[in-house]
């Protein structure tokens, strides 16, 4: 029902994608989805969340379950279908920190971990992305990897598992790298980098060759505004997380005022109002916190409204 809501709703002037609902249940949950791809790294579920283990156990197989039940569930609905259609994984930072080893630290804290992790997370990217292409011959796939965990891992933010320390800061470089490792995996299709922390490190992002970078635009202050002008002047695309994600957001549903907001803040940098139509709209972040179905819905008819408004301020 959703994937074809989503395509219903999309495929004519967005970019229809493969839902992920979380809500279902542990391995539906970004990390879990993710970790389902990892190539010879299984996981299975703790109290304190996902590890390594050195065989795949239920825990394993319930998210490869759900990945499964999703493709058959995308082909069926895409059948036929050409255009553009994304995919999201969780981003090797994010899962680097999420996931444990087995002594029970954050992978991330493991120089050798991490470059497991990085590695089976390309592979694995890769062989989904071949599947999803085989299921849907006719789609341009494009690749969304998420890293909202990406600042805190840069920043030295996280917590050690005992609770009582702090890890490492990750090397800027080793992050860009490992990025630009994972994004190779997407065989040269367009790719976009994710981040709707406060602090997303454009600068970095936009160095790991992907085409586009993703960030929840109402976070942005003059300085943040300013390092997206020099990454879309860098020729690197930017997708406007500047629709709230849920009624909760006194902005909810309001086309015109999220319009006028990008409009502002692009213009005020120096971009040219007639590369608005550069400009990709999107839901602030992912809509699993909406209520139900129909605010979903709302969500990408008012990302359908500002990206159709802010065209016809690139046209004149």
């Amino acid at each position: 029902m959703t994937c074809r809501a989503v395509r219903d709703l999309l495929a004519d002037d967005g970019i229809p994608y493969l839902p992920e609902l979380p809500a279902r249940g542990p391995g539906a949950d970004m990390i879990g989805r993710t970790a389902a791809l990892l190539v010879d790294l299984p996981v299975d579920l703790q109290p304190s969340g996902w590890r390594f283990v050195d065989r795949p156990g239920r825990d394993q197989r319930r998210a490869e379950a759900f990945l499964r039940e999703d493709l058959d569930q995308l082909a069926e609905v895409y059948d036929g279908y050409e255009g553009d259609l994304k995919l999201q994984v969780t981003g090797p930072w994010t899962l680097a920190s999420a996931v444990a080893v087995s002594r029970g630290e954050r992978s991330v804290a493991d120089p050798g971990a991490t470059r497991d992790l990085v590695e089976s997370l390309a592979e694995g990217l890769r062989q989904h992305v071949e599947t999803v292409q085989r299921l849907v011959p006719g789609a341009t796939l494009v690749i969304q990897v998420d890293e909202p965990g990406l600042p805190a891992a840069l920043a030295g933010r996280l917590a050690t598992a005992s609770g009582f320390g702090r890890l490492r800061p990750v090397d800027p470089q080793e992050a860009r790298q490992g990025l630009h490792t994972v994004l190779e995996g997407a065989g040269g299709r367009t790719t976009v980098v994710h981040c709707c922390a406060r602090d997303a490190p454009l600068p970095l992002l936009r160095a790991t060759g992907a085409a586009a970078v993703a960030v929840d635009t109402s976070l942005l202050g003059p300085k943040g505004w300013e390092s997206v002008a020099a990454t879309v002047e860098s020729g690197v695309e930017l997708w406007a997380g500047a629709v709230p994600s849920t009624g909760a957001d006194p902005a909810y549903g309001r086309a015109s005022e999220v319009t006028e907001e990008l409009v502002t803040s692009w213009t005020r940098v120096g971009l040219r109002v007639e590369d608005l139509d550069r400009l990709v709209v999107t839901p602030a972040c992912g809509l699993a916190g909406a209520a139900g179905v129909d605010e979903a819905t709302s969500a990408h008819r008012t990302v359908l409204q500002a990206a159709a408004e802010l065209s016809e301020r690139a046209h004149g």
